[in-house]
């Protein structure tokens, strides 16, 4: 199916259940069609693995010896012209060392890609000192651009039959924002597309435009670096720089608490967010101004220079009307915020950037239908003309699983629901000795659990936020009896075979966040084209969600689990039968006794 796709440019969208292995399903035909193809997954973690792990298996078995080549965005590659000027900048000790650390693996690695450094954390702030961004890249001009690692990484991908990349990177190319293969793009031939249910909201980001507290920050530190290196007399400069970074904390104070998501309008109009949006674009035109004078003086200010003018352009696009395809708002961390411009849709934009290419195109993942239906995925990707299949997952749900229902649940709105989730909870955990995962969709309610348990619970307990996802993970597999509490990001990409987990207790049905600004947007404009926004674009987004979930139980032929879902609205709301009828095919029962049977079969 996939060949024969790949030899007529047709386009084809595939949901493979876990088990059927489809990434061999598409890796063989990819290798044998003779065309130049583009493999495209979710995740740096999934690339890696692919491209070191599956696809040498496949080139084995094939004997197959085609040029392949991994491809990720720059952030990803050591960048030696920063990291110079790093080693030469003062650092607190514990930092100092590791730049030290990198400068001596700088002088080993071949590639650059800074997940050989396993010793530094991928999340550790000292990467964005020694890697670069779209911003501050000096391109051609940069003194080390013969030897660097992404200009490296891109020829490599030039020249292969086969290469690997992420959705990050495919869309930051194909939005034209050149984050790394503009030029390996439009010579392919096919784009396989894994883990595509990510497809829309990865598209959605880089089909838009942002601003935030990080960018205006770290061109201040790059303007002070370059004045230093290259207009040391240039002071105004210095001062100029520096009032970004103040008028840039205060516009941060008067959007006030952190984890704020709004429409930008209605904030704007206040007068003291007014004020301080004009006390950053103010600095902006400042250090516009002061460039103009030095701008050739060296690489780094000419970078710096047109770097204010882009973010100059973009403050302007925040301080007007919306467009009608744009959606804008904001959001707020403890330290920073972002401003957002989101298309309102996007399938007329991928539709488009398919039809640019005349190429095959395969989208396939283990959560595409909902109810055995693609129209969802189909609508908002623009996919209109495409072959659609459907390959149950080969495990045997009836034996190796069991969905437990537990009875007199309360309305998830009720202010007790947590409390009752964890005593229903509590039995599984016996039955199951731990070894499970709770699935929260906020963080709040896993607040308020990991609260509840803390002195509680009778197994060793892990908590997203304590440490990073790979160590969480890590020390859940080792503690053999642990239970992970976790939100989104534990819903889905996470692989526990065998009998660490043996339980996925899910809180609620996954409905994103009414007041979610970009969600209210295209609810509206649902509803005013005469659809149904609850049946057309939340409750198939809601379904697509809770497969990921659920997806985290059977891994493999050997693996055996109870699946509990506390939210009542399952059999006491009508939809709750498409939720039902969407899971996989496996016994149900609202008797604890069932459970405890299960784990002594």
């Amino acid at each position: 199916m996939v060949y024969e796709c790949l030899q007529q440019r047709d386009s084809l969208i595939v949901e493979a259940g876990t088990g059927v292995g489809k990434t061999f399903a598409y890796l063989v035909p990819a290798l044998l069609s003779g065309l130049r193809v583009i493999v495209s997954t979710g995740t740096r973690h999934l690339q890696d693995q692919l491209y070191h792990r599956d696809l040498p298996r496949v080139q084995k078995a094939l004997g197959a010896g085609l040029k392949t080549a991994l491809l990720k965005g720059r952030a990803n590659y050591l960048c030696l012209h920063r990291l110079q000027h790093a080693s030469q900048t003062s650092y607190q000790a514990a930092d100092a060392a590791k730049i030290q650390a990198v400068l001596t693996w700088s002088r080993l690695t071949q590639s650059g890609d800074v997940a050989e450094m396993a010793e530094i954390a991928e999340d550790d702030p000292v990467w964005s000192q020694v890697t670069s961004t779209i911003d501050n890249c000096l391109g051609a001009d940069c003194p080390e651009f013969n030897h660097c690692h992404v200009v490296k990484a891109r020829r490599r991908a030039q020249e292969a039959d086969l290469v690997v990349v992420n959705h990050h990177l495919f869309f930051a190319d194909m939005a034209l924002k050149g984050e790394g293969f503009g030029e390996v793009l439009p010579s392919a031939d096919a784009f396989i597309l894994d883990e595509a249910h990510q497809l829309p909201e990865t598209a959605s980001r880089f089909f838009g435009q942002s601003l935030s507290a990080r960018q205006l920050e770290n061109l201040a530190q790059d303007c002070l670096a370059a004045q230093v290196n290259e207009a040391p007399e240039a002071l105004d400069l210095r001062s100029q720089a520096q009032a970004l970074t103040a008028s840039s904390k205060e516009f941060r104070l008067s959007l006030g608490d952190s984890g704020r998501r709004g429409h930008w309008q209605p904030v704007f109009v206040q007068k003291e967010v007014a004020e301080a949006f004009t006390g950053v674009r103010q600095a902006v035109e400042a250090l516009r101004a002061g460039m103009a004078e030095f701008s050739e003086r060296g690489p780094d200010l000419a970078n710096c220079a047109g770097r204010v003018a882009v973010i100059a352009n973009l403050l302007e696009l925040f301080s007007g009307q919306p467009e009608q395809q744009n959606i804008l708002w904001f959001e707020t961390t403890r330290r920073g915020f972002v401003l957002y411009a989101t298309p309102t849709e996007i399938a007329g934009l991928f539709s488009q950037a398919m039809q640019a290419y005349q190429a095959a195109w395969v989208f396939t993942s283990a959560t595409l239908s909902v109810a055995g239906r693609f129209d969802h995925f189909q609508s908002r990707m623009g996919i209109d003309d495409a072959v659609t299949a459907l390959f149950d997952s080969p495990f045997n749900y009836r034996k190796q699983a069991l969905l437990y229902l537990p009875p007199g649940m309360p309305d998830p709105a009720d202010e007790r629901f947590v409390t009752r989730l964890l005593e229903a909870a509590g039995p599984v955990l016996e039955a199951s000795e731990g070894r499970a995962f709770l699935l929260f969709t906020s963080h709040r309610a896993l607040r308020q659990a990991a609260d509840q348990l803390a002195d509680a619970l009778d197994f060793p307990l892990f908590i997203q936020g304590d440490a990073p996802r790979s160590q969480l993970l890590d020390e859940f597999r080792r503690s053999g009896n642990g239970v992970l509490l976790g939100t989104s990001s534990f819903w889905e990409g996470v692989d526990i075979r065998g009998e660490a987990l043996s339980a996925v207790i899910i809180d609620k049905l996954p409905f994103a966040a009414p007041n979610d600004p970009v969600l209210q947007a295209r609810l509206d404009l649902i509803r005013s084209r005469g659809g149904n926004p609850f049946a057309d674009y939340q409750l198939p987004q809601a379904v697509i969600t809770l497969k990921q979930g659920i997806g985290r139980l059977v891994r493999d032929v050997h693996d055996r689990g109870i699946l509990m879902i506390a939210d009542p609205r399952l059999r006491s709301r009508s939809y709750g039968r498409v939720f039902l009828n969407s899971l996989p095919d496996m016994p149900v029962t609202d008797a604890i006794e069932d459970v405890f049977d299960f784990f002594t079969r």
